[in-house]
Formats: structure tokens, sequence, C-alpha cells
């Protein structure tokens, strides 16, 4: 008896969708093919198709769109982004012809525009990295196991007033600052409690700090060799970007040509003796936040970094040597597309500037990697809540723009440092995007959209010129000292503001959709004992130390301070573990290197 051929139900259309497309020779004779016209990407955008698409452009606009306006006008006279820049009703592949291997290659390849890895999130995940700190060493270290039990994968400290500007919690500077903002750190006691229990080779850690950089770097050097960890194994990042402080954020510590001296001594320090450690994390962010253009805070972000890479060649260090640890900050802010192209931007720039300016060798060299933060600048203090939505759509562009790592901030940072609930809804938000949202399924999802490469090559263009202005300059050092950056930045700030007041920007609970009454949030308030604590814990320290070894490791920073040939980094992590205090040090150099006031600009 033959048996009947087995028999199948009828392919739904679920099943027909998931099924991977036929390769060309599984189609039949009659399915639709599709050929390259001769000189274009597809579909027969060759120089003759290219034309023929502007004549339909042209056609479209006066005829259906024209109509359309007449019925319904359009509502504004101008669009632009959050920036300003003109935005067309319609991208065409007319308005963004490219040579793809020059413009935008493939993931993890020259020119990096799609992304740095090969695999991008298909791999690994950003690293989803909270800003955390408050109050004393122990109530932060308490809200960093609270952050890592909760599926963070990575530290990000913030650190108090008195500790940016290089001051102890006991100075008369410090009153009614201590833990305010950020957890005070002192000395190498004080690193010890902040990072108890949580394993220095096994989780990467971020500081935020620049004047005083180099001495809280010491710090958690000194506390890795105390517990025996080998320094090549300890990873993270310090800000370090003392340039964009005389732009946009004021934190400094001696003035603008020390400093760089002693970025450079870090920069050379960590490439030999750290080598998981990002030395510097070239910040846009700040400047972003005192009130730029996107253009403008790619631009002096990349001026700021090709500066550090200009010392260090100056120094003799061989580009191949450091850059692979150059690392950078952007902020998110609140024009998805322009973000995203942004950040598209930025990797196709560094690594042209790398590779064309100053001969770089190694991919890694080339490769701009960059942690990402939501716009602090964009959370408004009425209708909080709206801040969640407003997270959201700005993490999401900044996974959509290929970041590194990510920080999403909490709806209550305009009115207090984050309580532990909204800290954990900003962070649910990453975990959101990363497993439900599916756009971390695939690399670059928006790359080869005619807007979003048209919006890329506008910005990289307006950049360049930004560039090409502070070379003329003498670079960027040279047009800080010249107040170019502060003015331009301050005559953007000047601009929004206008068009905000003037109801051209809309801000929703702001300028429009306002509330009646507002509601009141919870918020994480730091008690003022916290100072009282503080300062008895850094005189138990003073009083329990060796004095002796103390002033001499004091005399030993001096001595590099004023030698511009040795690094200052080897006797300040001496002195670190000699239990010197923060101001104790930044004191040292400010006596040898000066103090700085930033010039009154008008």
């Amino acid at each position: 008896m033959a048996h009947d051929e087995p028999t199948h139900p009828p392919e739904t259309d679920a099943e027909r969708a998931r099924r991977p497309p036929a390769h060309d020779d599984e189609r039949g004779e009659g399915a639709l093919q599709y050929t390259n016209g001769g000189g274009g990407e597809g579909l027969g955008l060759d120089e003759g198709g290219l034309a023929a698409l502007r004549r339909a452009v042209a056609a479209w606009r006066a005829g259906p769109v024209a109509e359309a306006s007449a019925r319904f006008p359009p509502r504004s006279e101008r669009f632009t982004t959050w920036s300003g820049v003109e935005v067309p009703d319609l991208a065409t592949p007319a308005d963004a012809p490219r040579d793809h291997a020059a413009a935008l290659g493939l993931p993890g390849e020259f020119p990096f525009t799609r992304g740095v890895q090969p695999t991008m999130y298909r791999g690994k995940l950003w690293t989803m990295r909270m800003f955390a700190g408050f109050g004393t060493p122990e109530q932060t270290n308490a809200r960093f196991k609270y952050l890592l039990a909760e599926g963070q994968t990575g530290l990000s400290t913030a650190f108090d007033f008195p500790t940016l500007m290089g001051y102890d919690s006991d100075s008369p500077r410090s009153l009614g600052e201590v833990g305010m903002c950020g957890v005070a750190v002192d000395t190498l006691r004080d690193m010890e409690v902040l990072f108890d229990g949580i394993p220095l080779d096994q989780v990467t850690t971020s500081m935020t700090i620049n004047g005083p950089a180099v001495v809280l770097l010491a710090f958690y050097i000194a506390l890795a060799d105390k517990r025996g960890i080998p320094r090549k194994r300890i990873g993270g990042t310090v800000q370090n970007d003392c340039l964009k402080e005389f732009i946009a954020q004021h934190a400094w510590l001696v003035p603008p040509r020390p400093a760089m001296r002693v970025v450079t001594d870090m920069i050379e320090f960590c490439a030999r003796e750290v080598p998981r450690w990002n030395s510097v994390s070239i910040s846009g962010y700040h400047i972003r936040e005192a009130g730029s253009t996107a253009a403008q805070e790619l631009a002096f972000t990349l001026a700021d970094g090709l500066a550090y890479v200009e010392s260090c060649v100056e120094r003799g260090l061989d580009v191949d040597s450091f850059a692979p640890r150059l690392s950078f900050f952007f902020d998110v802010h609140n024009d998805f597309f322009e973000e995203i192209a942004k950040l598209r931007a930025a990797r196709r720039m560094w690594a042209r500037l790398l590779k064309e300016r100053y001969g770089a060798k190694k991919a890694e060299s080339m490769k701009l990697r960059t942690h990402a933060q939501t716009a602090g600048v964009s959370l408004t203090a009425q209708q909080p809540y709206n801040n969640v939505v407003r997270v959201s759509l700005q993490a999401l562009a900044a996974v959509l723009g290929g970041t590194q790592s990510l920080h999403t901030n909490s709806l209550d940072e305009t009115y207090a440092l984050p309580t532990e609930e909204s800290v954990t809804i900003a962070l649910r938000t990453q975990q959101i995007i990363a497993h439900e949202s599916g756009v971390a399924n695939t690399i670059d999802p928006l790359g080869g959209s005619y807007y979003v490469e048209w919006l890329t090559d506008r910005l990289e263009q307006e950049a360049l010129e930004y560039i090409q202005r502070i070379d003329d300059m003498g670079g960027m050092v040279a047009a800080i000292e010249n107040g170019y950056p502060q003015r331009e930045i301050a005559a953007s700030a000047y601009r929004f503001q206008r068009e905000l007041e003037s109801n051209e920007r809309i801000m929703v609970g702001v300028n429009r959709y306002a509330a009646a009454g507002e509601k009141t949030i919870p918020l994480l308030r730091i008690d003022e004992e916290v100072q009282r604590v503080q300062c008895e814990n850094l005189a138990r320290v003073k009083a329990g130390r060796d004095q002796d070894r103390v002033r001499g490791a004091l005399a030993d920073v001096r001595e590099a301070a004023r030698s511009p040939r040795t690094n200052v980094m080897p006797p300040i992590i001496a002195a670190a573990s000699a239990y010197a205090t923060e101001q104790e040090i930044c004191d040292v150099l400010r006596d040898v290197m000066g103090t700085y006031s930033d010039p009154a600009e008008f």
C-alpha cells in the first residue's frame, strides 16, 4: 500500500512574514528584480535618475503640496531643529548623495559612522551607568550597591561642590555645601568607604571631576594598590576635561596652560600604568547645557579633543599609544533626529581627523567611544512627570545614535538629587529600551534614512567650519583665552531663550499646556548634619596619619609641579597613600601653578 505524501496546513501570513527573504537564485523567473541604474546606490538613481527625481519633487511641491497647503496652511513659517537648523519638508537621495564606503562604511570599520563595534548591541548592550552621589561616602556606597542590585552595569560618581573645586569639607569655603550636590571625598579614607564591598577589578567606575581630577584618580589608584589589585586590572573613566571647564562649567583648579600640562601628565601615566582607564572624557555635555547648539557642541568638543592630542604629540607620545583611551561624553537633547545625527557625525569626524591630521594607524585610536546623558537643562520644574517622557525619547535617541554608555536623568532633578524611586524609573527606562523596544536587535537602524544622512552631513559641515576658525586662532587653548567659544555659546543661549519667551519654541507645561495647580513630589533632602559627620571623620584621619610622611609627600608634589618634565601623577599617588587631603594637594598645585579668574565678556 502506497504511503500518502505528508500534508501540511497552509502557511499563515505571520509564518510567511517570518520566513527569511529568498536568495536571488531561489526567486522565480517572474519575481520583481531591481537594478542599479549605473552609478547610484539604488533603484536607478544615477545622474539621470537623480535629475528625474529632482524634477518629480519640484512637480510634487508645485502640485499636491501647494494644493494641500492651501487647505491646511503650515503650522509654522519655519521648521527648525532645536538648534535652529532649517529642516526640509522631505529628504530624498538627491539631498544626501554619498560614497557609501567613504561616508558610512560598515559597523566597526572606518569611518565608524554606523558604530564603533561590528556587532554593537547584538553582542553587548550599552553600559547603564547612573550618575550617583550624595551626602557621606557611606550613603553613596549604599546607593551604589542598590543600583548594582537593580541591574546597573557600571558606576558613575557625583562629587559635592567643595570636592569639585578642590576644597576639604572643613574649609570655610565649604560651609553649607558638604554632601549637598554629590558625595564628599576628602581623603583616601573616604574612597575606601565609598567603594567598600565593590570589586574594583570587576566594575568600571566613572568619576565626574575635572580641576582636581588628578587627585581623585590618585585616590582611586591608591585604593587599588592598598587592596592588592594590579593597576592594569582596574577600569573606568575620569572626566578630567579642563578645557570645557574654561568654556562652560567653570570648575577649574589652575589656569588653562598649566591645566593642560596636568591633563597630559595623566594621559601619559595612564597609557603606561593603567591601560584600561580612560584618562579623559572629552565632554560636550556641559557645553550643550550652557546653551550651545548641537553643531557647536560637536565642534567645541572635538576641538578640545584635538588640543589634548596635540599636547601629547608635542610631548613626544605616539598617537596610537594613548588615543585608544580618549573617551567622549555628549549631551542628548530634545530634538530626536538632530541628536542621532550629531553622534554619527562625531564618530566620522573624529576618525578622519585622527587619521588624516595625526597619522593614527590603529583602528582603536580612530574610534570615538562615548558616554551619553539625557539633557538636564531640558527637565522642567513644572509638571515634573513630563520629564519621564522627555528622558525616554532622549535615551532612545542616544541608543539609536550608538552610545557606549548612558545615564538617564530622573524626573525630580530640577528640585534635588534623585530619590531612590525616581532613579529606579530612570534606570528602568533604559532597561525597557534594551529589552522591549527591539531597537537593540539591529545595527544603526536609521542609517540610510535620507533625512538622518542629510542632517548628519549638515552638522558635520557646520562643525568643521567652527574647527577651522579655531585652528586659525592657534588652537582651542588660544581660542578659550580669546573668549571665542564662550561668546558663541552665550549668543546661542540668548537666541534660544528669546525663542522660548516669544513662544516660537514650545516647552510643554512651561509656555503651553500649563497646569493651574502644581502637585508636589517627594524629594531627597540632605541633612546638614552630613557636614558635621564628615568634618569629624576628616579630623580623625588627620590626627591618625604619619605627619612626617604627609609633609614629605607634599614636598615631592611641589617639586614635581615646579618641574615641567616631571610627571605629577606618581608623587600625588604617594601623597594620597599617605592620607594627604584633597585640598592639601590642590593647594600645592594652586601655589605653584597659579589660580584663574574668568575674563568678563560683554
